[in-house]
């Protein structure tokens, strides 16, 4: 049995460029969809397993926590066996756990599922960027690095869309079995999607190299993974509670609170698009830090309007930021990633970040109960995004690398 088309070292033509990034960009879409679509299931898994939100909210937690594992597992397949495999192998995991999910006849069981596709959440990222960023044109890799990025905004949107039509009528259960769809797409990757040539070019011949090789570049590492845990308390501090904080804090309608996750997911896309864009003539690290800038800006309004449309207007804003800066990560990570890791690296650190950060969403929902909903993701967030800005200024930048060819 074969596993696709063979590997080739010739340059990618304009359409196999295309096919990588549109395999990338929906692998991280799906992905994302099967892990928001939790977000908008709080109460209603509570009152179906019989337990406190606060044991929802922990599940999320062990998905976040079990991401190292995929990153490493994927990763290392990735740079020993190219891109394509271990990324149908992925999706096909997590689509199934995801599945099964709409199947769990109690809390354990769940928690059980919940747990093992972090493994899944934790692989694709680091493979598809991989692809997709070896595969771009060079000069396009930073709105391409975006556009890559804007797929977990969009998962996310699609979570709010189905929160809005498919759990009024279907359930939650269906929720979770339309997270199963997304195994499809490894055919698509099967037959469209060839190697890039950067991976043929720089393929380690044995497991026990790509580790090494890794090893030699530490000092990068740690700092990879300081910056993605700091980028994580952004990203999840200001996206898996917010509905809950709408609907508990603010009293808005479920139906409200699912339009308004659609427009701020609207705005992220946006961000990272343009802030990707921008990227390319302002540098990655001077982007990244206007568009925390926003964010810090729009805090007010995001935290503590006191009308629905300021409310929306906020979290749209505060989304275009915090996304503005996660679309530049794929090309920056890339880029300052060794040629012979580059399956691993950018893909653990970004783990490792979340596995640091795992529990934002529970200090966070503690601070609640102290400070109240408002102030605990205000204040949580404005020490995030100071400390955020810092480190990205104190780091460096290798901004257009080229990927063939280098060391």
């Amino acid at each position: 049995m074969t596993l696709g088309p063979p590997y080739k070292s010739a340059p990618l033509s304009r359409s196999d460029q295309w096919h990588a990034v549109t395999a990338s960009f929906l692998g991280w879409t799906l992905d994302a969809f099967d892990f928001f679509v939790l977000v908008f299931l709080m109460d209603a898994l509570a009152a179906q397993f019989h337990v406190d939100k606060s044991k929802i909210v922990d599940s999320i937690t062990y998905t976040l926590a079990m991401r190292p594992v995929g990153a490493v597992l994927f990763g290392i397949l990735a740079d020993r066996y190219g891109r394509r495999r271990p990324l149908m192998a992925n999706v096909v995991f997590f689509s199934i756990v995801e599945l099964f999910c709409g199947f769990a006849p109690n809390y354990a069981v769940f928690l059980f599922l919940r747990t093992i596709y972090g493994i899944g959440m934790g692989g694709e990222w680091g493979v598809g960027a991989s692809l997709a960023m070896e595969s771009a044109p060079q000069k396009w890799r930073g709105i391409l690095s975006g556009i890559i990025q804007s797929g977990y905004s969009v998962g996310y949107l699609l979570a709010a869309v189905a929160a809005r039509f498919v759990l009024p009528f279907w359930g939650w259960r269906a929720m979770f079995w339309v997270g199963g769809a997304p195994a499809l797409l490894a055919l698509y990757i099967r037959s469209k999607v060839r190697e890039p040539e950067a991976w043929t070019q720089h393929r380690a011949p044995t497991v026990k190299e790509i580790i090494g090789s890794a090893g030699e570049h530490w000092k990068l590492f740690l700092y990879l993974v300081l910056l993605m845990t700091l980028m994580m308390f952004l990203s999840h501090g200001t996206q898996d509670l917010y509905p809950d904080f709408l609907k508990s804090a603010k009293a808005i309608n479920p139906s409200f609170v699912a339009y308004i996750a659609i427009l701020y997911n609207v705005g992220a896309v946006m961000g990272a698009i343009v802030f990707g864009h921008l990227s390319e003539r302002l540098g990655r690290r001077r982007s990244m830090i206007a568009s925390l800038v926003l964010s810090l800006l729009v805090i007010p309004a995001w935290a503590f309007g006191g009308s629905l449309a300021v409310l929306a207007v906020g979290a749209f804003l505060m989304q275009a930021g915090v996304q503005g800066a996660w679309g530049i990560i794929p090309a920056h990570l890339n880029e300052l990633s060794p040629d012979r890791t580059r399956g691993l690296v950018p893909g653990f650190a970004y783990q490792m970040g979340i596995l640091l950060a795992a529990g934002v969403n529970k200090i966070e929902y503690t601070l609640r109960g102290k400070f109240g909903y408002s102030w605990a993701l205000a204040g949580f967030e404005i020490s995030n995004i100071l400390l955020l800005m810092i480190v990205i200024a104190l780091g460096s930048e290798k901004k257009g690398k080229s990927f063939v060819g280098g060391t």
